[in-house]
């Protein structure tokens, strides 16, 4: 019964339902990132480097040729989809892109935290809280 309480109390901290709704909403926008990079952005580029598509750009491994991917799944053989990689390494850069860009914004929008307050300890001279009553450093009393 125990192990029931303590997990009933885990999940119904704050902190977890806030990732659990992070994690949903970044499902979700990994999905958008994901047709936009397929859908809007690939053709272009594809289109630029000679029409190709890039998620249909395979190695056979058994050696024999196929003229899709799909051919060669539908065949069973072995394939090395370099092609679908490079799409999800363009995906990767974009949203990690614009959760820099998202972070940043937050950042300059956040009110900055004043700098602790500070002083000098009288013994050693090194920099301690305002509040100290103990220099962390040399140990000594601070008055």
């Amino acid at each position: 019964m125990s192990v029931a309480k303590d997990f009933r109390d885990f999940i119904a901290r704050g902190n977890v339902v806030d990732m659990a709704v992070g994690i949903i909403i970044g499902a979700a926008f990994g999905k958008i990132v994901s047709s936009m990079v397929a859908d809007i952005l690939m053709p272009p580029i594809g289109l630029l480097v000679g029409k190709i598509d890039f998620s249909s750009l395979f190695v056979a491994l058994n050696g024999e040729h196929y003229p899709t991917l799909d051919a060669a799944k539908a065949a069973g053989a072995p394939t090395l989809n370099y092609g679908i990689f490079l799409n999800n390494t363009i995906d990767f850069l974009i949203v990690a892109f614009v959760v820099f860009l998202i972070i940043k914004q937050v950042n300059r929008i956040l009110p900055k935290a004043p700098p602790a307050a500070k002083k000098d300890c009288p013994r050693c001279a090194s920099s301690i809280a305002a509040v100290a009553t103990k220099c962390p450093h040399c140990t000594a009393d601070i008055a």
